[in-house]
């Protein structure tokens, strides 16, 4: 699905496999990033998504992390062992993920082992710039649905694009989710004013007031 000229829905549901969260493809100038994989379900489906929008999958230079669970990042060392790219994650989940942590990432939830695999950038902090194709990606910290939960911001002919998997959570002990913290990175969602909003699970939003809407309807859950 287009999103933007550059940016596309290539994973998640019926674009991949029923269990994956969205994947998400930005590419600039030729030179492309995928956030999250999904499952690894799906792994066809995806490669051939990306090719459809013209993009070559040997473009893809980072895989953008949004956080460890199993449905946004199963998919990941298979991707990884085919296209050579450099992994994303905040440096707070990035155990769960090297270790390949069944409980933290919730696989065993899905009744999959977790493959484990290098994260090559561990994001450290509140926030990072990404180089990609000239332009920047930024990552922000956002912890609350898991310990090292990250956004994505750029621009993308005009618009300010938020990449949120998982804004409506759940929070859970196994997952290490705190309230708080979760309540505290909504306002920062709010905060971002985003113009598009790719979501994990309910897709994409479109116009500041809905995706204003859309995260307030959290706050209060």
């Amino acid at each position: 699905m287009k999103i933007t000229n550059e940016i596309y829905q290539v994973g998640g549901g019926e674009y991949s496999a029923p269990q994956d969260a969205a994947v998400y493809l930005i590419c600039f100038n030729d030179h492309a990033a995928l956030v999250d994989a999904g499952c690894g379900y799906g792994q066809n489906r995806i490669l051939n998504n990306i090719r459809k929008c013209g993009i070559s999958p040997e473009a893809i230079e980072y895989l953008l992390i949004t956080h460890c669970h199993f449905d946004h990042t199963g998919g990941i060392k298979a991707l990884k062992e085919i296209l050579g790219f450099k992994t994303v994650a905040h440096e707070l989940d990035a155990p769960f993920l090297e270790r390949g942590d069944p409980h933290v990432t919730a696989a065993s939830w899905y009744g999959s082992p977790m493959e484990s695999f290098p994260v090559d950038i561990k994001v450290s902090g509140s926030r990072q710039e990404i180089p990609l194709g000239g332009r920047e990606i930024l990552a922000l910290h956002t912890p609350g649905h898991s310990p090292g939960s990250m956004v994505y911001v750029t621009e993308s002919q005009g618009n300010n694009v938020v990449f949120a998997q998982d804004v409506h959570g759940p929070l859970h002990p196994d997952l290490l989710s705190q309230r708080e913290d979760y309540l505290h990175s909504l306002e920062i969602l709010l905060n971002l004013q985003a113009d598009i909003l790719c979501e994990g699970h309910y897709g994409v939003v479109r116009g500041k007031k809905k995706v204003s809407t859309f995260i307030r309807q959290f706050m209060n859950a």
